[in-house]
């Protein structure tokens, strides 16, 4: 099984977009993919309309220990997802004294080990608690930069946290991808900012970029993933590619 942490402590660059869509892309390659929102604000959760009297068993009530992680898994359209709900809000205070606190979900998650092929967490935009606990629980980290001006500023205190969680907490985490979105070729700022995202990042930066396109922005108003709402829009072609490049990639390096 393989576990990646989709991250970036700045909101609003397509984060969740990218863990709904790459697990997505990975499930239409037959593999067995569990998305884990961990962000309270749940937009994974409402971007694919969730029942709302199944939010009684979220991710939330996993972490407290009130019901087994298999309990709160939801099933979708080729892949399950386990949903966040508004009480995780609190979490950060409310587990601030537990032992091990960092340690919750992977301690949760490793029930599910034999389960899946991949579990995907999409963390909240902050360095908080609940992204420490998807560090921990997690082998790979994306970092989903925009291309768009200051995308590196704030980076270096991510960078400085997964150091930390390395040194301290898990050892095998590692940097694995780097998911450029909201792209504009014609754009030469864009270009720019790639190129240095590049340069700080080397080849760790995966080659397809995620296009602006407004079909990602629309697809979770129907609650849909790009593939089910514009299978033919560039934002469908460019997360088939992405999907592409991470086999590939893993499968070089298996």
């Amino acid at each position: 099984m393989k576990t990646i942490a989709f991250t970036n402590q700045k909101g609003g660059v397509g984060k969740t977009t990218s863990t709904i869509n790459v697990g997505a892309g990975l499930a239409k390659h037959g593999f067995s993919v569990l998305l884990v929102d961990l962000d309270p604000q749940a937009n994974l959760t409402y971007s694919l309309r969730l029942s709302s009297n199944r939010l009684d068993k979220s991710i939330y009530e996993v972490l407290k220990g009130d019901i087994s992680a298999d309990e709160a898994i939801i099933s979708h359209d080729g892949f399950d997802i386990m949903p966040s709900s508004i009480d995780l809000s609190g979490a950060e205070m409310e587990f601030a004294n537990e032992p091990a606190r960092e340690m919750i979900l992977k301690n949760k998650l490793n029930s599910l080990s034999k389960d899946y092929d991949y579990i995907l967490i999409d963390c909240p935009p902050n360095l908080g608690l609940l992204t420490l606990n998807a560090f921990t629980a997690v082998e790979d980290l994306f970092i989903v930069v925009q291309s768009e001006y200051l995308a590196l500023h704030g980076l270096s205190k991510l960078m400085d946290v997964i150091q930390i969680v390395k040194e301290r907490l898990n050892p095998d985490i590692e940097i694995s991808g780097i998911i450029c979105t909201l792209y504009d070729g014609r754009k030469n700022l864009n270009k720019e900012v790639v190129d240095h995202i590049k340069d700080y990042f080397g080849d760790k930066v995966f080659n397809t970029l995620i296009r602006d396109n407004v079909a990602l922005a629309e697809a979770p108003s129907h609650h849909k993933t790009i593939f089910e709402y514009a299978p033919d829009s560039h934002g469908a072609k460019d997360y088939e590619a992405l999907s592409k490049e991470i086999l590939n990639g893993q499968l070089q390096h298996a």
